[in-house]
């Protein structure tokens, strides 16, 4: 999730550069993103999969890169990935994700918000980028000793992101989140992994 709550506000989307059962970033949510909650509003979580224990969310808030997602249309072609979460005047969260269009060459951002389903020690959340239609962001591992590292998933199996605090993450964490992942049923054969040293992008505004 990265950002802990949002108000509630359309999706703003910028050209600048550059997150079923109860249904639909983290780890980048594009415009199209917000289009299919928007049809789906899920906000649930997928069977035999359960969120984090112990969240401390202030230890989530700053920016994530992501490193590896199920593709989806709403992030195809995009690199250099990040998720950028602080928190909002309403309590919530606000996530802003971002990441280059080398097709457009262009930068895409999307800004949303984010709010806990229960207790805020579970990382159980849901995230808008599109006014009241929200959609599951579940965290189902992440690093309690130094918030380093995550998996997060969406509303079902088809919804997946590593992230991490650094643009590269050891294979060794990886290849172990990727276990639990095929473990619970998500089809780690599909994996993408994002680039995140691209030289010679123009510079995020």
């Amino acid at each position: 999730m990265n950002r802990p709550g949002k108000p509630p506000a359309s999706a703003t989307v910028n050209h600048t550069g550059p997150i079923c059962r109860d249904c639909m970033p983290v780890t980048l949510c594009s415009f199209l993103f917000a289009l299919l909650m928007l049809i789906s509003g899920c906000t649930g979580i997928p069977d035999n999969v359960s969120p984090v224990s112990e969240f401390d969310v202030n230890r989530y808030l700053g920016t994530w890169f992501e490193i590896a997602r199920l593709d989806h249309s709403f992030e195809r072609g995009l690199e250099q990935v990040t998720a950028e979460y602080s928190w909002r005047d309403d309590g919530g969260i606000r996530v802003v994700n971002q990441g280059y269009d080398r097709a457009k060459q262009r930068w895409e951002s999307v800004e949303g918000k984010a709010y806990f389903i229960g207790d805020r020690d579970i990382g159980r959340l849901k995230v808008s980028f599109f006014g009241p239609f929200y959609g599951g962001y579940n965290i189902i591992d992440l690093d309690h000793e130094s918030y380093q590292y995550a998996l997060v998933s969406g509303p079902d199996t088809s919804y997946l992101w590593i992230l991490a605090r650094q643009p590269q993450l050891d294979t060794s964490i990886t290849e172990r989140l990727l276990g639990k992942a095929s473990g619970l049923g998500f089809d780690t054969s599909r994996i993408i992994f994002v680039e995140q040293q691209t030289p010679g992008l123009p510079v995020a505004e």
